[in-house]
């Protein structure tokens, strides 16, 4: 049976669209709380389309793949995180922000190269100058303080 053309349902009618009693539904809620929304006044809960949909396709994973509601969960879980647009690291940082995580790399790859030393030599720390050209001066106001 098709979804009405409209954006909102009530739980009758999305149990008559997907084809399930109304005790399914409310079970499925209480493991998927994501589907429907309660109204502002303590009324019943409604649903959108996008609910009806997921409904629909819990009831594909529940009962023709055979699946228990907390593996059509992970299945559901898995899906979205496959479907979900990932976010490269150059696309969100710029040139500047680059280079001190560059510099912190490499300062914490010093550290570790300390640590795994044998306790038998002395450590040796090496510092690093900052970039030249990236030096702030301190306003001479500032050090008369």
């Amino acid at each position: 049976m098709a979804a009405p053309k409209r954006e909102l349902f009530k739980a009758a009618e999305v149990c008559e669209v997907v084809q399930v009693q109304s005790y399914v539904l409310r079970s499925w809620e209480a493991e998927f709380p994501q589907i429907g929304q309660p109204t502002a006044g303590g009324g019943p809960r409604l649903y959108r389309r996008s609910d009806v949909d997921f409904v629909l396709r819990i009831k594909q994973l529940v009962f023709d793949e055979g699946l228990t509601l907390s593996g059509a969960r992970r299945r559901l879980e898995e899906e979205n995180e496959i479907t979900a647009p990932s976010v490269l690291v150059e696309e969100l940082v710029d040139g500047r922000v680059r280079d001190s995580l560059r510099h912190v790399k490499t300062g914490l790859q010093s550290i570790l190269e300390l640590l795994a030393k044998d306790g038998h030599e002395q450590p040796e720390l090496r510092l690093v100058a900052p970039p030249e050209g990236k030096k702030k001066a301190i306003p001479k106001a500032k050090l008369k303080k």
